[in-house]
């Protein structure tokens, strides 16, 4: 099983090229919204230097979102464009079930965080309970403090939070707030390739005519497109 990742929903992009027990190559690299120009020679480089044509690949799992709307858009298209000539099974995963991935064995409720400008983020929360993990609060836009509001014991943050950010929650919550440190915290291409091989364990392939993005949801339920101006604060 090769799978190749693609994931641009935000300014902090990533590939990886993944098989079974064995990671070949990883990228990550932050963009200021130039990803359908950054993208392709990146992918094609990644391929060329493992000797390998596109035919080769078992699946290509995409970020879906929520995101920027030109991230999400350029890497959905060049998932698509990769994927239906050669009739690879595309996979589409959630940005911020990636973000939460590497956290699933822990007791705490991990609140996993995207940038969404101007101050503003896309955030959801995820716990193990009876042994199962799970999205407990679904993907909505709202801000650190009022996360800081609703949060009255102990929890993880991660995924992208700036320095300052990371200063506000423990001035704000102490002991409460737990930040892992950076690389730590960091959404990666390969935990989104891990997410589709399961999904593909179960024979679970999306249809890559009808995939389409992820957006938020306001408090109100109503889907909103990320803004780009300012996007990454």
């Amino acid at each position: 099983m090769m799978i190749l990742a693609i994931d641009t929903a935000t300014c902090f992009a990533g590939l990886a090229l993944w098989e079974k027990d064995h990671l070949w190559a990883e990228e990550a690299w932050h963009t200021r919204l130039n990803h359908s120009v950054e993208l392709m020679p990146r992918i094609q480089r990644m391929l060329a230097t493992h000797r390998l044509g596109v035919e080769r690949l078992t699946a290509i799992a995409v970020a879906l979102g929520p995101g920027s709307f030109t991230g999400v858009r350029a890497g959905l298209a060049a998932a698509k464009g990769l994927a239906l000539p050669y009739r690879i099974p595309l996979v589409g995963v959630s940005t911020l079930d990636v973000t939460a991935y590497p956290f699933q064995q822990s007791d705490l409720p991990v609140w996993a965080v995207i940038s969404a400008g101007r101050g503003r983020i896309g955030a959801a929360c995820y716990q193990r309970r009876e042994g199962e993990w799970k999205q407990v609060i679904a993907p909505q836009l709202t801000t650190f403090e009022a996360l800081c509001a609703r949060t009255h014991a102990p929890a993880l943050f991660v995924g992208e939070i700036l320095a300052a950010e990371v200063a506000l929650l423990r001035s704000r919550l102490g002991d409460k707030a737990i930040v892992p440190p950076p690389a730590l915290r960091a959404r990666r291409a390969s935990y989104l390739a891990e997410l589709a091989a399961a999904r593909l364990a179960n024979h679970d392939v999306d249809d890559a005519m009808t995939l389409a993005p992820i957006y938020l949801q306001t408090p109100e339920g109503h889907a909103l497109v990320t803004e780009e101006p300012g996007f990454g604060r």
